[in-house]
């Protein structure tokens, strides 16, 4: 069966540059993506493009991460980081932004922010195929590609207003080499403050390194300054299954057994959302 050329990804055919090469432009082909100089990678049914190519990626969320973190994102408990950061994002640029989210998973906090730009188109990269099929259908001006944030990205230089990187890695001299001047990265965090309740019950959950923000400016220093920082703190209603969606959306899930999870035991039914956004410049 014949995948039909995603609209969105479309859009973004300007920025993408051929993984191999480097340097060359990717155009459409046959359920694929194709340089001049022969490299082609495929556009999968679900509408994401696989990029990825050499030797494997660092791995990326599998199935069950994937579906507990689009229930948890459902039920809108984390709207107000999706605000914040579509907002920060919003103020700095302009309707016509290039977006680009960095581990997007499934294209939730992306979509905020084309939501308040009406103009704007969006790329996603992630390394979770599980991940990127739901990415590839978060927004109609968002195309989803299969990418690894630690190695150099298929983007041209300097072309992306937005770099939105909300509790995924980062890559500082990639994200300033690809970002416009005058663009904006925008760092979305946990403080030590974040799920408090919720650790004290699993304890198996990994902690928050307590310098945490430390490593952040000495990673980001050389490259970026900090433009505005905002604090997101509240109190959240969990269900059950949403406590359960919570802990398993998380990269502790990936070191946790069901007992773990502490499927019989007692789950807090509140617990407390503590970010940072920060939105920063290029040096």
């Amino acid at each position: 069966m014949s995948v039909p050329f995603p609209p969105a990804l479309d859009l973004s055919l300007d920025v993408l540059r051929c993984p191999v090469c480097r340097t060359r432009r990717l155009y459409p082909g046959h359920a694929a993506l194709r340089c001049p100089r022969g490299h082609t990678f495929d556009i999968a049914r679900h509408g994401y493009a696989g990029l990825l190519t050499g030797t494997r990626a660092t791995s990326g969320d599998d199935a069950a991460m994937v579906n507990a973190r689009a229930r948890f994102l459902s039920t809108g408990s984390y709207a107000p980081i999706r605000d914040v950061g579509a907002r920060l994002a919003a103020d700095a640029v302009s309707e016509q932004a290039t977006v680009v989210d960095v581990g997007c998973g499934t294209g939730y906090y992306l979509a905020g922010v084309l939501d308040h730009l009406s103009g704007a188109r969006g790329l996603g990269l992630d390394t979770s195929v599980r991940a990127l099929r739901l990415a590839a259908r978060a927004h109609d001006r968002a195309a989803a590609v299969a990418w690894d944030v630690f190695r150099p990205f298929p983007l041209a230089d300097g072309t992306a207003d937005v770099l939105l990187d909300v509790f995924a890695p980062r890559n500082p001299a990639e994200f300033h080499r690809v970002l416009r001047p005058t663009g904006r990265l925008i760092v979305v965090r946990p403080t030590g403050r974040h799920l408090a309740e919720l650790r004290g019950q699993v304890p198996a959950m990994i902690t928050i390194d307590p310098a945490k923000e430390q490593r952040l400016y000495r990673a980001l220093a050389p490259f970026f300054e900090a433009v505005v920082t905002e604090q997101v703190e509240y109190s959240a209603t969990l269900s059950r299954l949403d406590a359960l969606d919570l802990v398993a959306m998380t990269p502790s899930a990936r070191h946790m057994s069901g007992a773990d999870l502490n499927d019989g035991g007692t789950l807090p039914d509140r617990v407390t959302v503590s970010v940072l956004a920060t939105a920063y410049r290029t040096r």
